[in-house]
């Protein structure tokens, strides 16, 4: 689901994300705090809540950064039957020519860290009781068709095969004790190969050779 200034739009584009850390080419999105401040279940099955979850954190949003701003669901949490971290991840569009830095008061008043460089874009945490439960990936307007992001979470949420693909991945590193920098890691050259063919998809170069 996508919002925008106006309200929300039931028909969204295409859409990309990860707040569990997505690595591709030049846009790499990190942890941006250690990996205990991680929800402790780890990976947990698909809940239908998170999409309410995410409607109210957008709501909020929308509400206090004004028109022009555009809002997502991504990562994981957006995709019915992936297990995920139980964190919601937003991509969200600057309005033409904005610069996030003239929103950082407004993120902060609504519990928001202050801004990290995450490759291509800027993303910030909000935590409960030092908790992470939302990631703001914050892309400029010019940015937002070719967000990986986006791409990545739409091309799962239209493809169960390479969902389930992505899962068992998932799956199989918690198993293995890999966690932290080293699973997002370890999940690159996946997120790599699915971003590359929504690219292809679209007419576009690979990020990579």
């Amino acid at each position: 689901m996508v919002v925008t200034g106006e309200g929300y739009d039931p028909h969204p584009r295409a859409c990309h994300s990860l707040g569990e850390g997505l690595s591709v080419g030049p846009a790499t999105v990190r942890l941006m705090a250690p990996a205990d401040h991680y929800p402790a279940a780890r990976l947990v099955p698909y809940d239908p809540a998170w999409e309410r979850r995410y409607e109210q954190v957008a709501h909020d949003l929308m509400g206090a950064l004004g028109p022009g701003w555009r809002i997502e669901h991504v990562g994981s949490t957006s995709v019915p039957g992936l297990v995920a971290k139980p964190v919601i991840d937003l991509a969200l569009a600057m309005p033409p020519g904005a610069h996030l830095a003239s929103f950082q008061e407004v993120f902060h008043r609504l519990g928001w860290s202050g801004p990290s460089q995450a490759g291509d874009h800027q993303a910030l945490a909000r935590h409960e009781d030092g908790v992470r439960e939302s990631i703001a990936h914050v892309f400029p307007a010019d940015r937002w068709d070719e967000a990986h992001v986006r791409l990545f979470a739409d091309w799962l949420r239209r493809d169960d095969t390479t969902r389930d693909r992505y899962g068992e991945l998932k799956l199989e590193l918690v198993r293995r004790g890999v966690w932290g920098p080293a699973y997002t890691e370890a999940k690159t050259a996946f997120v790599e190969e699915v971003v590359n063919r929504a690219r292809a998809a679209r007419g576009w170069p690979p990020v990579s050779p």
